[in-house]
């Protein structure tokens, strides 16, 4: 018995059919998505609120006398500034240095509920703008331009997270912290960085995220004023800030430089307490 034969279009659909299914059935590649865009930063992590259950830092405040100094900086054209409390805390006569053995005093107005302190002088220079609003992330860095050790100076770091600030002493509290790992420091600096107390904590905008107030010199660390006890600072002292945004971003490279410009346009000045 012989089977009719086929026509040759119809043996020939049957096996384009059959390979065109085999190969789709077998077919498992999925690529992936391009990659997103390279970063100098590293992925970070949003920083929530503040929160009792933050790990703690205690410092002791002890009896303090004779001449002190540290860092201020501006956050109002008229006249306003913010330093460590601890600068000018039980301070007669406290000056912010403007030029080669001269200094203006300032009014000096503590916050009783955190560690930054207000200065008020007659007219002022170009004020800091101010990032007291703008989200925290893990991670991301600061600039601290100053005056550690009583000369100009620098540091850098990278947002660790939240601490509670215990204070024991003189004037006991305790208050929320920004902890920062230092990364970076003005080239031959060693040892501590008393006298950057008082500093801005500048994100890379050149936005006050903190006031600088302490360090761990052995941990590497380097602890700023939160920022909603910063703005309850200002708000508190009626100030009005104005700060203008800076030229160009802050980077590894040029913090530096920028820290120059800063303490040469009297944005960021040293402070001296002369007697307590």
């Amino acid at each position: 018995m012989r089977f009719p034969r086929l026509p040759d279009w119809a043996v020939y659909s049957a096996v384009v059919i059959a390979v065109l299914f085999a190969a789709l059935g077998r077919d498992e590649r999925a690529d992936a998505p391009p990659p997103p865009p390279k970063s100098s930063d590293p992925l970070v992590e949003a920083l929530g609120p503040a929160s009792p259950f933050d790990p703690s830092v205690v410092v002791d405040v002890p009896t303090k006398a004779g001449p002190a100094s540290g860092t201020a900086f501006s956050v109002a054209r008229d006249g306003m500034w913010l330093t460590a409390r601890h600068v000018v805390e039980g301070c007669r006569t406290a000056v912010v240095i403007v030029g080669p053995d001269t200094g203006v005093e300032v009014k000096v107005r503590l916050d009783p509920r955190g560690e930054a302190a207000v200065l008020s002088t007659e007219g002022g220079a170009a004020a800091l703008p101010l990032g007291l609003t703008e989200p925290l992330r893990r991670g991301q860095r600061a600039f601290h331009p100053g005056f550690p050790q009583g000369a100009p100076g620098e540091a850098s770091s990278r947002l660790l997270g939240r601490e509670n600030l215990v204070v024991r002493g003189n004037g006991a509290r305790t208050e929320p912290v920004l902890v920062w790992a230092e990364t970076g420091r003005t080239e031959g600096l060693k040892g501590t960085l008393g006298g950057l107390s008082g500093a801005p904590a500048l994100d890379s905008q050149g936005r006050v995220v903190g006031v600088t107030i302490a360090e761990h010199p052995r941990r590497g660390r380097i602890y700023t004023t939160a920022p909603e006890i910063t703005r309850a600072t200002i708000s508190s002292a009626g100030g009005r800030p104005d700060g203008q945004a800076i030229s160009e971003p802050i980077t590894p490279g040029n913090y530096f430089r920028v820290a120059d410009d800063l303490r040469r346009e009297l944005q960021v000045a040293q402070v001296v307490c002369l007697d307590r």
